[in-house]
């Protein structure tokens, strides 16, 4: 089937019956359970968009000319690389950016991955074709995907086969005929517990070398593969209303760990098998890293409007948006989105055909947006925090306005500059959702740790940035100096 409705995207969860386990129990409908339902409803509200705006949100296939997902079109040509990114940022508008694994972003990698395959056909050509046909696959039945990248944090000082328990992470078992026996266990799968399949590739932060072969695996199977089991955290949807936790109710993703527990992959759903080489070089020759980062700054710039616009209504609410400081602040959120949306036009207007006929974001701007923006996240929910003050502490909820005794109480004691208390506490509770809750201080922790340790991403970065042109420009100023150290001093 083609592009799908949010109905068949509901239909299909709760027809799988994945393994999800949360909170000490075994789910049995997910669509229906306390931790999973209402982010199930917006991940449903995000396809049925695609058919609200089907101009925007659809394209024709080029093997069917069916409607499917624009945000898995191979874009070749500017028109193309744009249209593609206002279909990012109309499904991060639904969420305000607040979800950060949403469809598009696995979506850009499958495609990337799909068309640049003949990496993987180093070691096969079934890999290639295998990358391809699964590209194909995706798109045609609009399979939501959550994916695995990390190893099990057991001793980081030491390689995986290093370890203690050296068959702890997901490893390769055992070749067989018509497919391989993986087991192990894999962190951390956002949405795993909501999705149709999950992609396993190897960390794009950490090159892995030969002793890692057995551990450096790349394939897709579906979420209710037997054998497979999520391992969800603890909710931060605390069953309340979309009024007292207006982001946490709605939009929490979740995250599980993985285990495989001799799980067959059959060959047609494997990109790479014991093969560090190939794993480590994926990511950047396949060109996935790019649009990946692509629709994640796509993403953000809406988040940081999202963040900007609840700091602008939080100072004009309480009168402070004349203070010195609190526009100084202020100021500081603006040009951070600015920052962003620049980097975001450099990245699409430098783009560039690659040689399997992509047009390909310009990376030197998506990487260095990609590096700051964990850097700047963190201040600016800080930003959101002290301009709240203590109308971040005292905000009662819902069933306090509803009482007939306190409720008129609370709504003229929490009055505004120009609103009542029920929509100041309202806009306030937005604000404490995004930065204070469970749920806001995953957001921090989350963008901190999008793309891997900051401190990691920023010595690659260092190691990679283009240094020699800078200091010849300093050793060219300094000989010229040294030509002229008689001029007018002497």
């Amino acid at each position: 089937m083609p592009a799908k409705t949010g109905a068949e995207y509901k239909r299909r969860l709760k027809e799988a019956g994945n393994n999800v386990y949360i909170h000490g129990e075994r789910v049995d409908d997910p669509t229906e359970h306390p931790a999973f339902k209402n982010v199930i409803d917006s991940m449903a509200a995000l396809y049925d968009r695609q058919f609200d705006k089907p101009s925007k949100m659809l394209y024709q296939s080029p093997t069917t000319n069916e409607q499917v997902g624009m945000t898995f079109k191979q874009p070749k040509t500017l028109e193309d690389l744009v249209a593609r990114r206002e279909a990012i940022q109309e499904w991060a508008r639904i969420s305000g950016g607040m979800m950060g694994r949403s469809p598009d972003y696995l979506n850009a990698e499958v495609m990337a991955m799909g068309v640049a395959n003949d990496l993987f056909a180093e070691d096969d050509p079934m890999f290639a074709e295998n990358a391809r046909n699964y590209y194909e696959y995706a798109r045609e039945n609009d399979i939501s995907l959550t994916h695995t990248l990390i190893h099990p944090q057991v001793n980081r000082a030491k390689a995986q086969s290093e370890q203690k328990d050296a068959n702890v992470a997901l490893h390769l078992k055992e070749k067989q005929k018509d497919g391989i026996i993986v087991d192990g266990v894999r962190l951390l799968a956002t949405q795993g517990g909501i999705t149709d399949e999950i992609l396993v590739f190897p960390s794009t932060v950490k090159p892995a070398g030969e002793s890692d072969d057995p551990y450096s695996l790349a394939f897709v199977v579906p979420n209710n593969t037997p054998g497979l089991k999520f391992l969800s955290r603890e909710s931060f949807d605390q069953n309340k209303s979309t009024w007292d936790h207006p982001l946490s109710s709605r939009f929490e993703e979740g995250d599980a760990i993985v285990h495989f527990d001799n799980v067959f992959v059959p060959w047609e759903k494997v990109f790479v098998c014991g093969n560090s080489s190939i794993c480590n070089r994926t990511f950047l020759e396949t060109n996935a890293v790019k649009h990946m980062s692509h629709q994640v700054i796509a993403k953000n710039v809406v988040k940081t409007e999202f963040i900007l616009g609840t700091v602008l209504k939080l100072m004009d609410s309480i009168g402070i948006d004349k203070f010195q400081h609190v526009q100084d602040k202020g100021t500081e959120i603006m040009l951070n989105l600015e920052t962003m949306k620049s980097h975001l036009f450099r990245a699409e207007q430098n783009a560039k055909l690659d040689k399997w006929g992509t047009i390909t974001p310009d990376f030197e701007a998506l990487n260095a947006a990609r590096n700051w923006y964990p850097r700047i996240y963190p201040r600016m929910t800080e930003i959101i925090r002290i301009l709240g003050a203590s109308g971040l502490m005292g905000i009662p909820t819902e069933a306090d306005f509803d009482h007939e005794e306190i409720g008129p109480i609370l709504n003229r004691g929490l009055q505004a500059k120009n609103l009542e208390g029920y929509e100041r506490v309202h806009l306030f509770r937005l604000a404490w959702d995004m930065t204070m809750s469970a749920f806001g201080n995953r957001q921090t922790h989350y963008e901190y740790y999008f793309f891997g340790d900051p401190i990691k991403m920023g010595m690659s970065y260092f190691d990679s940035f283009e240094k020699d042109q800078y200091k010849q420009y300093v050793d060219d100023f300094l000989a010229e100096t040294k030509k002229n150290k008689n001029f007018a001093g002497v």
